[in-house]
């Protein structure tokens, strides 16, 4: 268990927006410490990307703190925090036709000045970070004639070219096929295990169920549960915040395996959430 600081950390963070009866993310805790992956999972407006905006000091908290590296982040200017944290949003527009090297070079000006000439470490983190995305191949092509799986790829190749000390992603695997969501999913586990702060927002419960070293569960916007996948993922919590009957299984390593059964499925009635778990925070020993 790690006892290393939290990179990123959100203590009882409560967001309202504008003309909301009931807060979007309210009093919810999680941290990510350098070595750790923690995935955010919960159902379709569960609150899961307002909390990256909270974290990030994009939308203001109503109350509780955001902090990233012991620093509140309304204490961090943006250059600076893009230094530290690269981000992948959920979207994005390709609005200039730009060579997909170039684009992931745009990663690189967080630690250049608007002036700054390319070297020749930029062009290198540019040329891993396309290697660790399977998208070398891609660098000629401009990013307009990409289908929607690699210009996710893209989009986190520009974020690692960043070198950052953390990685906060939002529905990274959308549009990727099997085999890119089983590597992408590698290679953010591989980042944490070097040492990266990743936080991420998947619907897929069972591809986090193999990476990630502790899950959050969200349900309405308040935490459901957190801690260890084989933890969170129990089959009467999960039925009951994705409102639909689920069954949960060890796959093939161990790890819970979560299978959505018909609708009438009586042997997995939905029930009220149990307790939140919450164990101390860190990677997998």
């Amino acid at each position: 268990m790690s006892a290393a600081a939290p990179m990123l950390r959100l203590d009882e963070a409560t967001v309202r927006y504008g003309g909301a009866t009931t807060p979007a993310l309210d009093g919810v805790s999680v941290s990510v410490v350098p070595g750790e992956l923690v995935a955010v999972t919960g159902p379709n407006g569960s609150g899961k990307t307002t909390l990256l905006r909270g974290l990030l000091g994009l939308v203001p908290l109503a109350s509780g703190r955001a902090s990233v590296d012991g620093r509140s982040v309304a204490d961090w200017s943006r250059p600076a925090l893009a230094r530290v944290v690269g981000v992948v949003t959920q979207r994005e527009e390709t609005v200039f036709p730009l060579r997909v090297e170039e684009t992931v070079l745009l990663g690189r000006y967080a630690r250049l000045g608007p002036l700054s000439p390319i070297g020749r470490d930029d062009r290198a983190a540019v040329a891993s970070a396309l290697a660790r995305c399977d998208a070398t191949h891609l660098a000629s092509r401009r990013v307009d004639e990409l289908s929607g799986g690699e210009w996710q790829r893209v989009r986190v190749a520009r974020a690692l070219a960043q070198e950052p000390r953390a990685l906060v992603l939002d529905e990274p695997t959308a549009s990727l096929d099997v085999r890119h969501a089983m590597e992408l999913f590698e290679l953010i586990a591989e980042l944490a295990s070097g040492g990266l702060a990743a936080l991420l927002v998947t619907h897929e419960l069972n591809l986090a169920a193999r990476f990630a070293d502790r899950m959050l569960l969200l349900d309405e916007g308040r935490p459901a549960a957190l801690g260890r996948p084989t933890e969170v993922l129990e089959r009467e919590r999960l039925s009951a915040v994705f409102r639909w009957p689920l069954a949960v299984s060890p796959n093939g390593d161990g790890e819970p395996q979560v299978t959505p059964l018909r609708s009438g499925a009586a042997s997995a009635a939905v029930l009220q959430p149990t307790s939140i778990s919450t164990p101390e925070s860190g990677p997998r020993p």
